[in-house]
């Protein structure tokens, strides 16, 4: 059995003190070849990069420092991040700033929407950091940004990425009743490890979130879910948390290999090789899951407008 991380936090360092030993990876060591990808420049990147900035708009794609932002802004797709960049909870793997929001922009739905238009996406995902502070947790921010698309890109399929929204079923309902085409919201790692990774969320919680977007939206709304690995987490494990994912009525499953971003953050235990992915997929397809994305690179983004299974039509 893997050994507990003892770690002692605080909100500059979210991933606490830890250091590379025994059974971990210092952030400088080398990584394996599958996990080399070259640095973002192309001529897409360089104009999606002009666009964001000039309606002055976050993305999870830099903030997170996502390892596939070169080859998704070079398609043409994005992750939107909503209600600012600072989070009010501290992830110890998360590399968005913590700390305590002070201020949210009104106009921030519609010029998401003018930029999804602007750039001809047909998929767009839109996600926040958590919003604690807020009365509705942000949920009014993603029904003005989901309104807002339909009105300025009507062609464009809508993936949401949300918080837990602190378990409660209002706020939820609220985001639910614009019938996204996915509902997304990341439990990211094996429920023994939420309390190293996840300090102020609950994987039960979580999975509850994900089966009550499920049946508030039916068949018009297509549930997924993402985890990580390389956090002590073990095979078996993962399989365990796929069969709770199921019976919470998630539909599509994204995992990928945790990268340290920081050495303030928590350390890598583990690389798993890609064929220990193609293993999971497998396992998670067995388990009756309707479209899988398993692999060292792989984020609860990449390539969505791929991975997405075609909704029933409503009633």
């Amino acid at each position: 059995m893997n050994e507990r991380i003892h770690v002692t936090r605080s909100r500059a360092k979210p991933g606490g003190s830890a250091v590379a030993g025994e059974g971990k990876i210092g952030i400088r060591e080398r990584k394996p070849p599958w996990l080399k990808v070259p640095a973002p420049g192309g001529p897409r990147y360089r104009s999606l990069t002009k666009l964001i900035k000039e309606e002055n708009l976050n993305t999870v794609c830099r903030e997170a420092n996502c390892p596939n932002v070169g080859e998704c802004w070079e398609r043409g797709t994005a992750t939107f991040m909503i209600l600012g960049d600072v989070c009010t909870r501290r992830c110890g793997f998360c590399n968005v700033q913590t700390g305590k929001p002070t201020w949210n922009d009104p106009l921030e739905p519609l010029r998401v929407a003018n930029s999804v238009a602007r750039m001809g996406l047909k998929h767009a995902v839109i996600t926040s950091v958590d919003r604690d502070d807020l009365p509705d947790y942000g949920a009014s921010a993603f029904v003005g940004v989901i309104r807002s698309i339909r009105k300025l890109a009507p062609d464009c399929k809508v993936e949401i990425l949300t918080p837990d929204f602190r378990g409660q079923e209002m706020p939820l309902a609220k985001v639910i009743a614009e019938r996204p085409e996915v509902f997304n919201h990341n439990v990211e790692t094996v429920p023994r490890l939420y309390p190293i990774a996840r300090r102020g969320s609950d994987f039960l919680r979580s999975a509850r979130v994900l089966s009550n977007a499920k049946a508030m939206g039916g068949d018009a709304v297509v549930t997924k879910s993402g985890l990580m690995v390389g956090l002590g987490e073990s095979f078996e494990e993962m399989v365990e948390t796929f069969g709770l994912l199921r019976e919470h009525d998630v539909q599509v499953l994204t995992v990928g290999q945790y990268l340290r971003p920081t050495e303030d953050h928590l350390p890598v235990e583990r690389y798993w090789h890609p064929e220990e992915f193609e293993a999971l997929e497998r396992e998670a397809y067995g388990m009756g899951f309707e479209s899988v994305a398993a692999g060292p690179l792989v984020r609860s983004s990449y390539h969505a407008d791929e991975h997405l299974p075609e909704p029933a039509e409503a009633l």
